[in-house]
């Protein structure tokens, strides 16, 4: 692996991104066929998650991917506030657990890791490697590949309208993201963003959701609407202001 990542970072960075998206979906499959929501999913989302800590521990790359507290003074922790509202949104509207209590833990920490996997090779690894040459075009392609690797929902039975909502969503919250890696240097508040956002999932409650905001179409023009408004505001911000 360490002589791939010499060779050609890119690759070695698209190299990860079929493996994940690949193994990914492979995994939800499994899993629906032997019965146990997430079981699959969430042993091999550990697994992957242990190898590629482990391996840019052992290389020496935790500074370059961010694997470090926020260098930043605390007393600019209310930079996080927007990320923190679009995480609540998911249990405003009549939190319901969606599993049972087994599934529930195998999902919550199949999305932790997916968390850590998701901005390790997204917001590390390719654009890192994309940043080399171009620092737009490293934030472009990584926020919209990041949005665009969500259309594999379809393949676990997600319905269009939710998953194109869901794409648009990814591609500003990985602007945010990327932004906020660049400018700030680490990578930890992505990754807990993320894996707390992924993970609220398990309570959330789409149909209560749908009818408080007028049905699922208005539904997702609205959540598009405030995502540009909230996570675009927010990288703008940190561009301009944020220095790790």
């Amino acid at each position: 692996m360490r002589k791939l990542y010499e060779k050609n970072e890119l690759t070695f960075a698209l190299g990860w991104i079929a493996i994940y998206v690949a193994g990914t979906s492979l995994a939800e499959m499994l899993s629906e066929t032997i019965g146990v929501y997430k079981l699959v999913p969430a042993a091999f989302h550990i697994v992957l998650t242990a190898c590629l800590f482990l391996w840019v521990m052992r290389n020496g790359l935790a500074e370059k991917y961010g694997l470090f507290l926020p260098r930043y003074r605390l007393l600019r922790a209310w930079l996080f506030i927007p990320l923190m509202l679009v995480c609540v949104y998911k249990i405003v509207f009549s939190p319901a657990l969606r599993f049972s209590a087994a599934e529930s833990i195998l999902f919550v920490i199949s999305m932790l890791c997916v968390g850590f996997l998701e901005e390790i090779i997204f917001r590390g690894f390719l654009f890192r490697a994309i940043a080399k040459e171009n620092l737009t075009r490293a934030v472009i392609i990584s926020s919209v590949t990041f949005g665009i690797g969500h259309i594999v929902n379809l393949l676990t039975g997600q319905n269009l309208l939710d998953t194109i909502g869901q794409i648009i969503f990814a591609v500003f919250a990985g602007f945010a993201l990327v932004v906020l890696f660049h400018k700030g240097k680490s990578l930890v508040p992505c990754i807990v963003f993320h894996s707390v956002f992924n993970a609220l999932s398990v309570v959330s409650n789409d149909e209560a959701l749908y009818r408080a905001l007028g049905g699922p179409v208005l539904t997702t023009v609205i959540m598009i609407a405030v995502s540009a408004v909230v996570l675009g505001g927010y990288s703008v911000w940190n561009w301009k202001h944020l220095e790790g």
